[in-house]
């Protein structure tokens, strides 16, 4: 008998999981009707959600979900915007690694809400930077101001970020009570640990 991790047991499900959250979080902002766009902001409704579930079922995924999604922005948004994807990088792997030892903070609504508002902080701070460092190199100098900068994407930012974890909260109630679906996310086992038979 051999114990592996949960983390690292990359199995059928677990890469097709990946590829449809890569996939949804492609899509959605490309195609969604439900966009905000405030110069210097712009907000697209559950453009986060795909990030969300990943962060719910691993580090790594969270990871390479971000990276997916990223290069979607890249391909048919400003280069702003698209850097403010890469940022996601940030609160979706340290969220997950959360996740991954504190699984009991999904069982909770209480404690997801308040892990939403955190990680919200977290998300609108890396947006912020990443708009700043276009504001005080003169890109942006001529439509935003560095209030305007903090209000419509630091606030917003939070604002957008935790009504989109509601979202995926929804649905990660939904799919972890499904056969077979359950097993991927960080609740299905408390130690994320599996074993296996050699």
């Amino acid at each position: 008998m051999t114990s592996i991790t949960h983390e690292y047991k990359w199995t059928a499900q677990r890469l097709t999981a990946t590829a449809l959250l890569i996939a949804i979080g492609i899509v959605i902002p490309v195609i969604s009707p439900f966009k905000i766009v405030l110069e210097p902001a712009s907000f697209t409704l559950a453009s986060h959600v795909a990030i969300f579930l990943a962060m719910m079922v691993s580090p790594s995924v969270a990871v390479i979900v971000t990276i997916g999604t990223f290069f979607g922005f890249f391909m048919n948004f400003p280069i702003v915007v698209a850097l403010r994807a890469a940022s996601h990088i940030v609160f979706a792997f340290g969220g997950s690694a959360y996740l991954k030892y504190r699984p009991d903070t999904l069982r909770s609504p209480l404690k997801s809400q308040v892990f939403s508002f955190f990680v919200a902080i977290v998300h609108a701070v890396c947006e912020v930077s990443v708009v700043f460092f276009f504001y005080f190199n003169g890109a942006m100098k001529g439509y935003a101001s560095v209030q305007m900068v903090i209000l419509l994407i630091g606030l917003g930012s939070i604002v957008h970020s935790m009504i989109d974890f509601g979202i995926a909260y929804m649905i990660y109630q939904a799919l972890r009570r499904v056969p077979g679906l359950g097993k991927l996310f960080v609740t299905s086992n408390t130690n994320n640990k599996v074993t296996v038979q050699q």
